[in-house]
């Protein structure tokens, strides 16, 4: 199995790195960028067993290392 974990700023947090890279597609005559959010995406290799077990312990693993969450989303897929 293979998970997937896409990591976000919340939206009402400011994003310094999101602006910057907002501005600089302006600079460089990129029109009509409303906004950017730079996060982070993990990919974690997982050894079969318990789909749902999986989940769980990865869900606590993003709740407590892998994301920030005061000021950070994040959303988890699993695939076989």
């Amino acid at each position: 199995m293979k998970a997937k974990i896409i990591v976000t700023p919340k939206k009402a947090v400011v994003d310094p790195q999101g602006k910057t890279v907002q501005k600089a597609l302006e600079h460089m005559g990129y029109r009509g960028v409303k906004a950017v959010h730079v996060g982070k995406y993990l990919e974690v290799e997982l050894d079969g067993g318990d789909r749902e077990t999986a989940r769980k312990a990865l869900d606590e693993a993003c709740h407590k290392f892998l994301s920030n969450p005061v000021i950070e989303d994040y959303r988890l897929e699993i695939a076989e």
